[in-house]
């Protein structure tokens, strides 16, 4: 075997590391974006910034660690979806369902958040700083 392909050979798990993880269905991605629905989708890691996603059904999806940044979830139903980890930094959740939801480790800053509906939702280390929270049944603090 000559050099050039030893070498070759050896640097294909360098590129392989070196390369981002991705873990949503793109297949899941792009129902979401002609449909608005998508039922407990995998859209995990999903880069949905700055999409307008007003009513969409995002019921039971998991969108861990997923980049919403400046989306417009205006009306979204996300009754028991995974957000874990997601960016919604700037997010537009007004009258948004996040019932039974995780939205622990949520980057909510700048986000504006108006009656929407948290009950059961678990918030653990959520990120509210500028975040405008509204008719929203959200406690800062305390034991």
């Amino acid at each position: 075997m000559n050099t050039t392909k030893l070498l070759a050979i050896a640097a294909l798990p360098a590129l392989f590391f070196a390369l981002p993880a991705r873990a949503e269905n793109p297949d899941h991605v792009q129902q979401l974006l002609e449909t608005n629905a998508c039922y407990a989708c995998d859209l995990s890691g999903a880069d949905l910034s700055v999409t307008h996603l007003i009513g969409a059904d995002l019921r039971n999806a998991n969108l861990e660690n997923a980049i919403l940044v400046d989306a417009n979830l205006e009306g979204a139903d996300l009754a028991g979806a995974n957000l874990q980890g997601a960016e919604l930094d700037g997010a537009f959740l007004t009258n948004a369902n996040f019932e039974n939801a995780n939205l622990d480790d949520v980057d909510l800053t700048n986000a504006t958040m108006y009656h929407a509906n948290v009950d059961g939702a678990s918030m653990q280390d959520v990120n509210l700083t500028n975040a405008q929270v509204f008719g929203t049944n959200i406690s800062v603090g305390g034991n």
